[in-house]
C-alpha cells in the first residue's frame, strides 16, 4: 500500500515538515540520507547543514545559543516523538510520471506514495583545499549570516573568497563585525551588481585582492584558522593574509540530482515554486520545502517555516484527493 506522505530531507524543514504532518495523522516516512563518505565528503549526511556548524545564536527559543548538531537531533526526536518513521538511506531515483509517485533508495528498495515532499537543501560551494577542510567550523565558514558575529570574528580580520553578488553581500555583511574584511577574487573586478560592487567597495573596512586565489588555509589545532596563503594569477606572487576567518562565497548547489529534470528547476537547479508563498511544485502533490528552493534566505529558520507549511499544503491537497 502507498505511503500518505514521503519526505526526503534531514535539515529543519524536513523535520519540522515530519512534525506537522505526523501530528495531522499523515503517518510521514522520512529519508533522512545514508551515513556514507560519499555524503561527507559532500557535506550531504543526515541532520544537514546545522550539522556542520558550531554555535546557532540567531534560532528563537535559545537565548544563550545552540549547537548546531543538538539542534537538529532534538528535531529529530521531536518527529520520532510523534511517530515518524525514518529510514536511513539516499533517495537514489523517483518516478513522478505516474500515481502513486515512487522513491527507490540507495539500498534498493522502492516505495510508492501519494504525496512526496522535497527537502534536501542545498550544499555550499567550498574551494577543496585539504587545508580548508581542516578548518571548517574554526574559522572556516559558507555563510556570514550564519555565523559572522561570533566571538571569534569580532574586530579581526577575515577574508571572504568570490567576487559576485553572494560574496558583496557576506563581505557588506562582515564589516559589521570584523576590524577589516578582504575580498580575494580571482579577476581584476568584482563580478557584483554595480550597485553592490560599489557600496562594497566604498567601505572603508573592505581590502580588495584582486587577481588572487587562495591556496592555503592556515592555522593550527589550538587557535583554528590563523590566515590564508594567496597566489596572484598573473604573476605567481604568493602572500600570507593574516585573517580570524574565511567565509567561501562562491554559491550553492541544490540537491536535486536524483530528480532527473523530472520538476521545473531554475538554471541553478533550484526548484521553482508554483506559488512563491507556498511550496506546491510543478508535478501536483510533489511540495518542496527549505534551501532546495530558496536561493535566497537559505537560512534554518526560514527552512523550518517553509517545512510547516510543505505539510500542511500536502494535508490539504492529500484531504482534496480523498486520502484522510
Amino acid at each position: 500500500m502507498a505511503e500518505k506522505i514521503i519526505i526526503i530531507g534531514s535539515g529543519p524543514a524536513a523535520w519540522t515538515c515530519a512534525i506537522y504532518a505526523a501530528r495531522a495523522n499523515l503517518n510521514p516516512l522520512v529519508y533522512e540520507g545514508a551515513i556514507s563518505e560519499d555524503n561527507r565528503l559532500k557535506g550531504t549526511l543526515p541532520l544537514g547543514q546545522l550539522n556542520l556548524t558550531t554555535e546557532v545564536e540567531n534560532f528563537p527559543g535559545f537565548p544563550e545559543g545552540i549547537q548546531g548538531p543538538e539542534l537538529m537531533v532534538r528535531c529529530r526526536r521531536q518527529a520520532e516523538r510523534f511517530q515518524t518513521r525514518i529510514v536511513t538511506e539516499d533517495v537514489v531515483e523517483v518516478d513522478l510520471s505516474r500515481r502513486p509517485l515512487s522513491v527507490r533508495d540507495s539500498a534498493g528498495a522502492t516505495v510508492q506514495t501519494h504525496a512526496l515532499v522535497i527537502a534536501t537543501g542545498a550544499s555550499a560551494n567550498y574551494l577543496g583545499l585539504p587545508s580548508e577542510e581542516r578548518f571548517k567550523n574554526k574559522g572556516v565558514s559558507a555563510c556570514a549570516v550564519c555565523d559572522g558575529a561570533l566571538p571569534r570574528f569580532r574586530d579581526r580580520p577575515v577574508v571572504v573568497v568570490g567576487g559576485g553578488d553572494s560574496a558583496a553581500e557576506e563581505a557588506t555583511y562582515l564589516t559589521k563585525f570584523a576590524s577589516e574584511v578582504y575580498v580575494v577574487h580571482r579577476r581584476d573586478a568584482l563580478r557584483a551588481s554595480a550597485v553592490m560592487a560599489r557600496r562594497l567597495l566604498d567601505n572603508p573596512k573592505v581590502k580588495p585582492v584582486w587577481n588572487s586565489v587562495v591556496e592555503e588555509v592556515l592555522g593550527d589545532e589550538e587557535r583554528g584558522m590563523t590566515g590564508v596563503r594567496v597566489r596572484d594569477v598573473k604573476t605567481s606572487q604568493q602572500r600570507t593574509i593574516e585573517a580570524a576567518g574565511m567565509f567561501v562565497a562562491i554559491g550553492h548547489t541544490p540537491n536535486t540530482a536524483f530528480l532527473k529534470g523530472q520538476l521545473r528547476t531554475d538554471p541553478r537547479g533550484y526548484i521553482l515554486l508554483q506559488n512563491p508563498l507556498g511550496t506546491t511544485t510543478s508535478v501536483e502533490g510533489v511540495f518542496a520545502a527549505g534551501d532546495v528552493a530558496d536561493a535566497t534566505y537559505r537560512q534554518a529558520i526560514t527552512a523550518a517555516g517553509m517545512g510547516c507549511k510543505a505539510a500542511l499544503d500536502a494535508e490539504r491537497w492529500l484531504a482534496a484527493q480523498g486520502f484522510h
